[in-house]
């Protein structure tokens, strides 16, 4: 009787229900989805805000690095058109657009020089 009464509970606790197999890829692409919209989104969109004030600040006599790597001057800066002219040697002038510059060498220069001033201040 006793031993009936034990075969008898365990066969009223409802069972578990099986899970679909898609169920655990939901969950990651669903942590992946949050991870891109809370940080690699609003990164990204920094980035493309400090190229683009890097490229509206170039003015005359800056130091640039193109995409290409090729180091050089700027002499001209376009306000119309999307187009600059980088002197790279004596007697060598390139014109290109704004956006193969991948560095402003001289900006790069004032903002190291104003964050080292900024250390020295305080301490």
């Amino acid at each position: 009787m006793f031993l009936q009464m034990i075969v008898w509970a365990q066969e009223e606790q409802p069972k578990a229900a099986p899970t679909a197999p898609w169920e655990p890829m939901l969950l990651i692409l669903g942590m992946f989805f949050l991870f891109w919209v809370f940080v690699l989104r609003p990164m990204s969109r920094r980035q493309e805000q400090e190229r683009a004030s890097m490229l509206s600040q170039m003015t005359k006599n800056d130091k640039v690095l193109t995409h290409a790597g090729i180091y050089g001057t700027i002499i001209s800066v376009s306000e119309t058109a999307d187009e600059i002219v980088v002197k790279v040697d004596d007697n060598v002038r390139l014109r290109m657009t704004k956006g193969s510059i991948a560095r402003n060498m001289t900006r790069e220069e004032a903002i190291r020089a104003a964050k080292d001033t900024k250390k020295e201040g305080a301490a």
